[in-house]
C-alpha cells in the first residue's frame, strides 16, 4: 500500500506568534521542532491583506505556530525565541522586522514577561528591544514564502503535492522544511521518517542531504 503524507494531524493545540526578523529561518527552526504541528509565516499589526499594502504600513513579519502542549511547553518556544533571534536594541531593525512575542492569553503574557526579565537580568545593561502584546490579526504570507527552504528542492515538494494551502498547514512540509536546512538532526529524522508518510525515496533524500 502506497504511503500518504501525513499532512494533518489532528491533535489538540495551542498558537504561539513571534516576530524574529526575517521569518524564513524561524519556519525551518520550528518546523524541525519535536512538538510543533503545522507552522505559517505572514504578517501581523495590519488591516490589509495585499502584500504591496503590507510593504507600505506599519507591520511585522511573524511566524504562527501550532503546537502540542503535552508535548512541548510554551516555556520551550520562548527559550527557541530567545536563543535564535536578535532581540537588542543595538540591532535597530525596522517595524517589519522587529523582535515581538504576540501573546494568545493571560498565561502566555505571564511567561513571556517572566522569560524576557530573566534574559534581561542575564544580559545585564544592553536593553532587550523585544516587545510583547496581544496577538492581531494574522495575514499569512504568498505562498512563495511558505516553507521556504522545502520549496528548493523541487521534486520532493512535487511529490508531495505541496499545493499553496498544504504548504501552510502540512505537518510533513514543516518537518521537511527544518530537516532540508540542516535542523532537528538525522538522528531525529530517522526516527519519524516512516510516521511522515514518506517513500522510500524521499527518506534517503532527506537522510543524504542531513548526512
Amino acid at each position: 500500500m502506497q504511503k500518504q503524507p501525513l499532512h494533518h494531524v489532528d491533535t489538540p493545540y495551542e498558537k504561539a506568534t513571534f516576530g524574529m526578523g526575517c521569518y524564513w529561518a524561524p519556519d525551518s527552526l520550528f518546523g524541525a521542532t519535536k512538538g510543533v504541528l503545522r507552522t505559517c509565516v505572514g504578517y501581523a499589526g495590519v488591516t490589509t491583506e495585499t502584500q504591496s499594502d503590507i510593504q507600505e504600513r506599519d507591520l511585522t513579519e511573524v511566524i504562527e505556530i501550532h503546537y502540542d502542549p503535552e508535548k512541548i511547553t510554551y516555556s520551550d518556544l520562548l527559550e527557541l525565541f530567545w536563543n535564535n533571534s536578535e532581540y537588542r536594541v543595538v540591532a535597530k531593525l525596522k517595524r517589519e522586522y522587529m523582535s515581538v512575542i504576540m501573546y494568545h492569553n493571560e498565561e502566555q503574557r505571564q511567561s513571556a514577561e517572566i522569560s524576557k526579565a530573566i534574559r534581561q537580568a542575564k544580559d545585564g545593561d544592553e536593553l532587550i528591544a523585544t516587545e510583547i502584546v496581544p496577538a492581531s490579526e494574522f495575514h499569512p504570507a504568498q505562498s512563495h514564502n511558505q516553507k521556504y527552504r522545502l520549496q528548493g528542492h523541487v521534486d520532493i515538494t512535487q511529490g508531495l503535492g505541496l499545493t499553496p494551502d498544504l504548504l501552510m498547514t502540512s505537518h510533513v512540509a514543516a518537518r521537511l522544511n527544518g530537516y532540508l536546512a540542516g535542523l532537528g538532526g538525522l538522528e531525529q529524522f530517522e526516527a519519524e521518517a516512516d510516521y511522515l508518510g514518506l517513500t522510500e525515496a524521499q527518506i534517503q533524500y532527506v537522510k543524504n542531504y542531513l548526512s
